[in-house]
């Protein structure tokens, strides 16, 4: 287990998180602590299967909660409610947090791919889907590129595939 520690770069931003990496698959538990839209503290576990494609990811922020599942034959559900908008997406990406990065990086660590993800806004604990491109440049670099606005950034990662930088987002401590 390694514990990973983020602070935010633009706005005031905090994450921990308690990481198990398997030959092929992750396990995390963490907490992320943020002031905009307004203070919160979101605390999650993070499950993948096979290939880094998650399985669950289960939230508590306040008095909300969300329980987000992906079967193994790709339908996703959200506190038990069928999802099929989300049906091409292999992985979740939680707002503001550099370890939902993870997944897409170790998956294709030598080319470029395209990408359904299941976006969860915070605090909110809203899921919507997004649309993301990873490009490798070279070691411990990628690109990424939202396919739903003009957003890109560079980011660096260990050879854990955890992200050390993201520009305008967050820093490993």
């Amino acid at each position: 287990m390694t514990l990973v520690l983020w602070r935010g770069l633009e706005e005031w931003l905090a994450e921990a998180a308690e990481v198990v990496l398997h030959d092929d698959r992750l396990e995390a538990c963490g907490t992320q602590l943020g002031a905009e839209p307004y203070p919160y503290r979101v605390d999650y576990e993070l499950r993948t299967g096979p290939r880094w494609v998650t399985e669950r990811l289960r939230l508590r922020s306040g008095g909300r909660s969300l329980d987000l599942r992906r079967s193994s034959d790709g339908d996703w559900t959200a506190d038990g409610e069928a999802r099929p908008d989300l049906e091409e997406a292999l992985d979740c990406d939680l707002q503001n947090s550099p370890l939902t990065n993870t997944m897409p990086i170790l998956r294709r660590p030598d080319e470029a791919a395209d990408y359904t993800m299941a976006w969860v806004s915070l605090p909110d604990l809203g899921v919507h889907v997004s649309r993301q491109r990873y490009e490798p440049l070279g070691r411990g670099r990628v690109r990424y590129v939202s396919l739903d606005s003009d957003f890109t950034a560079e980011l660096e990662y260990d050879e854990d595939g955890l992200v050390t930088m993201y520009p305008r987002l967050a820093q490993r401590v």
